[in-house]
């Protein structure tokens, strides 16, 4: 009970009581701003005749960009087959240009092959042509597999033969049967070898 006499007694200090009115209207009226800013300005309502044209633009606009879109995916899937089919077409386009110059070797050599009198001349000549026709080809990217020696590899190797061999042979390439190749570290053809037993 003394605590809210000491409140009626207290003396107010009427500059202060005036700014505390003040910041109080100051408040409310910035609150009131802000309310308005953020309530915004009420349209109004659409006929339903208004709504359905509204509602027919957009379906139109849709519409327009959904065709827009398929005739653009329409044309990229017909370009890409062209340039799928061209690939194929012209694909080897690269291989046959660098074969050329060894094919021109190999017909002035059977050109020449009856007038020859020298049989190292002949020789020595089909070594140049088919030392040229390997440089190409590793141009190209192909790799002869050396496999003698090495151990059996399903992922390399096709064993056509089982050789009966001392213990340190057994399970690696004894000998090959027919060459393997790879092309750009890529197997295109497996060696055929006889593997040691």
């Amino acid at each position: 009970m003394s605590k809210n006499k000491d409140k009626f007694n207290k003396k107010v200090d009427p500059e202060t009581e005036v700014q505390s009115e003040v910041d109080t209207e100051q408040e409310n009226a910035s609150q009131s701003e802000e309310q308005t800013q953020e309530t915004p300005e009420k349209k109004e309502p659409l006929t339903p005749e208004e709504q359905i044209a509204e509602l027919e633009q957009q379906v139109a606009d849709l519409k327009n960009a959904m065709l827009y879109k398929v005739a653009e995916f329409e044309n990229y899937r017909k370009r890409t087959i062209k340039e799928k089919a061209d690939l194929i077409l012209n694909g080897g386009k690269k291989v046959m240009e660098a074969l050329l110059p060894v094919a021109d070797d190999l017909e002035r050599a059977e050109q020449n092959i009856e007038k020859a009198n020298d049989v190292e001349a002949l020789k020595e000549g089909l070594q140049l042509v088919f030392q040229k026709f390997t440089k190409t080809l590793e141009g190209l990217g192909l790799k002869k597999m050396d496999v003698v020696g090495e151990d059996f590899s399903t992922d390399f190797h096709e064993a056509v033969a089982f050789v009966p061999s001392a213990d340190e042979q057994k399970g690696k390439v004894i000998d090959c049967v027919q060459n393997g190749y790879m092309l750009n570290e890529q197997v295109i053809r497996f060696a055929k070898v006889a593997v040691g037993q």
